[in-house]
């Protein structure tokens, strides 16, 4: 037998005869202080039937109560996160592991404390709460199994799964709304302005997030390329920010169907989402609109690109609307770079998937507001995984309102105008 497993045996063996002589004795010393008792007791005196069981019971619950209780668990080691990453660690490193500076990590700690905090028990301490967000961001940020992430931060590898979706859901409940947020809609019209496109709020488009495949309606999730998917939607300002963001429909839907389902389809259409802002282009009135792909409907607040045969002013439109859809699109690649698991097919329930996917978002308005630098070798890392989880080509939707398309036609005049200047 192991040295330790002969040690650990005879530990457990004193410890059981440790309880047994400290039971033994207490009883005893009871029994003697009753027989002496009895001696002054009055003969009419009634002795309960029950009471030697009772006196049993009463002893054994005091010696257990005052054994130390232990949770058995397996050996590990927290050094590498107490001594090495929270101590030693520079920026570069910390930008490079966690996707974001030190200072910014901890700033987003006391933002998450209040929910994630936890009470020591008497049978263990509780997680700190920089543990466990960095337990979920190095989840997020790196390709690595439950089981990898586990024996990195010394914890088991249920603790991660656990602690991942307290922390998402924290991020979601606490920064969400205020992080993934309109903002100031001049500014964004004006973003897209020196970009070519006049009166544009934002830039919209959906990409597939890889997912296994689910236990319930698996054929739904399955996409244009063959494999299983959710499709996250996303509305991005001049800078790449997301401000409206909406997930979780199975990759099979088309990107129109998931547009018409959301909140933001509801508040553009009844006009409460951007401010009551047009201007008149030729003489046609327009309002704050936003910039899609084929796949969506030409709409009085959505432009989209001509399809079919082009001339020449249709393909200049079509240039300076893809050039502002852009920024989309880059914010989709920056997302993905940062916070790899979405490139990793997600190995959660369909109710946490959405939880992460917003969450990403969220940290991703983050770094992009705190200046984080952001490292082409990221981007280079997912390539090999763009690959192999292609995104599906969006089938082109022909539905136009007769008014959007006057809108769009007047903005196609005006552009070939401006060039001619």
């Amino acid at each position: 037998m192991d040295p330790e497993q002969l040690t650990t045996l005879l530990m457990n063996v004193a410890s059981t005869s440790r309880l047994a002589v400290e039971l033994f004795l207490q009883l005893q010393n009871e029994s003697e202080s009753e027989s002496d008792s009895e001696s002054e007791e009055s003969d009419d005196d009634i002795e309960s039937p029950h009471c030697e069981d009772s006196t049993l019971l009463v002893a054994v619950t005091d010696v257990l109560s005052s054994v130390d209780r232990r949770v058995w668990a397996r050996e590990t080691s927290t050094q590498w996160w107490d001594q090495i990453v929270l101590q030693s660690w520079d920026d570069e490193q910390w930008l490079q592991n966690f996707r974001m500076r030190k200072a910014t990590f901890m700033a987003l700690c006391a933002e998450l404390a209040p929910t994630l905090r936890r009470r020591d028990t008497r049978l263990r301490a509780a997680l700190p709460v920089e543990k466990r967000v960095a337990i979920a961001i190095w989840k997020l940020a790196t390709p690595d199994c439950f089981r990898s992430v586990a024996n990195q931060f010394g914890v088991g590898k249920s603790t991660v799964g656990m602690v991942l979706m307290q922390v998402c859901t924290a991020i979601n409940r606490t920064l969400l709304r205020r992080t993934v947020t309109l903002g100031n809609v001049q500014d964004i019209v004006d973003g897209f302005a020196e970009m070519g496109f006049p009166n544009c709020g934002g830039a919209i488009d959906g990409t597939h997030i890889p997912i296994l495949s689910p236990p319930h309606l698996a054929s739904e999730y399955v996409n244009r390329k063959g494999y299983f998917s959710v499709v996250l939607q996303a509305l991005v300002d001049h800078r790449g920010r997301f401000t409206d963001i909406y997930s979780g429909w199975p990759g099979k839907v088309h990107d129109a169907r998931i547009f018409r389902n959301s909140a933001l389809f509801r508040r553009l259409r009844a006009g409460t989402f951007f401010p009551d802002r047009k201007i008149t282009v030729g003489d046609v009135e327009m309002p704050t609109v936003i910039l899609g792909d084929p796949a969506y409907p030409l709409m009085p607040w959505l432009m989209k690109p001509y399809t079919g045969k082009l001339d020449r002013s249709k393909d200049r439109f079509n240039y300076r609307l893809s050039r502002c859809r852009m920024t989309v699109e880059c914010a989709f690649g920056r997302l993905k770079a940062r916070w790899r698991c979405l490139y990793g097919k997600l190995d959660l329930g369909e109710s946490s998937i959405s939880a992460v996917i917003s969450a990403c978002c969220t940290l991703h308005n983050i770094c992009e507001g705190k200046g984080e630098r952001f490292s082409e070798e990221w981007t280079s890392e997912v390539r090999r995984l763009e690959d192999e989880f292609a995104q599906p080509e969006s089938r082109a939707n022909r539905e136009a309102q007769e008014r959007a398309s006057r809108i769009r036609d007047a903005l196609r005049e005006q552009f070939d105008a401006e060039s001619q200047q």
